[in-house]
């Protein structure tokens, strides 16, 4: 979420902020509760979340829920948060339900290298090496975001879906991509000079986090990914951090990639706590992640694989 652009609401609790929503500008309801900014999301049943629950632990819930009924009385039907790796058994006495994240423990570059990944991901980072790929970090300066950009629009279609960043500007890139650099380090992979991948690697504390991890289409045999994984777990080894994380496991083609890589799905505790009639309600229908979470998981593949199909044909 942007860490700028706060203006008022009103005279009264709320404030909003600038951030990106599916890649579009946008603007939250926040409300600051016991030393935390929660985000306040509106719908038929109004949530309320962390700002930042990828990077903010939250030690203390029963206060911020006790400060949250009396604060958001009538506002807000539910609460939810979840705990930070490593904690990844239950502590809390609330409803809960299970995020499976992909994880990469780290002891070493080298263990990774010789026991946590597959013989053809190391086969892949020796060949882009071979063919003159480096991968090393770099400031995020124009020429970094020249090179995001002309990645970003090389097609309006990416894993079968229409992409965010498909069309934007250069002014657009650097000011949208600029908000996290406080803790965030640029990674990309070049080949003769071009870049034709990045990482856009984050310090959570414990733990790294790819926030954004893209590569050219017409220079995916030279592996590049694989590439940028192994640098970024070279820069975690450094940093001593405890494992790099790729956002959740999902399934498909992106989950066995990240597999080969040497990330595991782990499950930590997501909470749900009702604030309101309709908050119960929604546990009890388990309707607390909206309609889309009902859908059987056969169903959904089916689905994804025909939106793919259809983007792909109507895209050119």
């Amino acid at each position: 979420m942007s860490e700028s652009a706060v203006t008022p609401e009103s005279a009264g609790r709320f404030f909003t902020r600038e951030t990106l929503i599916k890649g579009q500008p946008a603007r939250i309801r926040c409300v600051d509760v016991a030393g935390h900014t929660l985000v306040v999301e509106p719908g038929i049943f109004t949530t309320v979340t962390l700002e930042d629950e990828w990077f903010e632990d939250l030690d203390d819930p029963r206060s911020v829920v006790a400060e949250l009924q009396s604060k958001l009385a009538g506002t807000a039907d539910l609460f939810s948060f979840w705990q930070r790796l490593p904690h990844t058994q239950a502590r809390h006495p609330y409803y809960t339900e299970w995020e499976v994240i992909a994880a990469l423990p780290i002891q070493s570059y080298e263990h990774w290298w010789k026991h946590q990944i597959k013989s053809r991901v190391r086969n892949q980072i020796r060949k882009a090496e071979k063919e003159g790929l480096v991968v090393k970090e770099v400031p995020y300066d124009d020429e970094f975001v020249a090179g995001m950009t002309a990645i970003f629009n090389e097609s309006p279609v990416r894993q079968g879906r229409p992409f965010w960043h498909y069309g934007k500007s250069f002014e657009t890139v650097k000011w949208q991509f600029a908000r996290h650099l406080h803790r965030e380090r640029m990674i990309g992979a070049y080949f003769n000079g071009e870049l034709v991948g990045f990482i856009m690697l984050a310090d959570a504390g414990r733990f790294g986090i790819t926030g954004q991890i893209i590569s050219s289409l017409k220079h995916r045999d030279k592996a590049p990914n694989n590439a940028l994984i192994a640098k970024a777990v070279r820069v975690c080894a450094e940093q001593k951090l405890d494992c790099l994380v790729y956002l959740f496991w999902g399934d498909g083609s992106l989950s066995e990639f990240k597999r080969r890589c040497g990330f595991e799905p782990i499950r930590v505790p997501r909470y749900w706590v009702p604030l309101s009639w309709k908050g119960r309600l929604a546990l009890t229908l388990r309707l607390q992640r909206g309609w889309k979470a009902l859908i059987p998981s056969r169903m959904k593949d089916r689905l994804k694989q025909l939106r793919g199909r259809w983007y792909e044909r109507h895209s050119g």
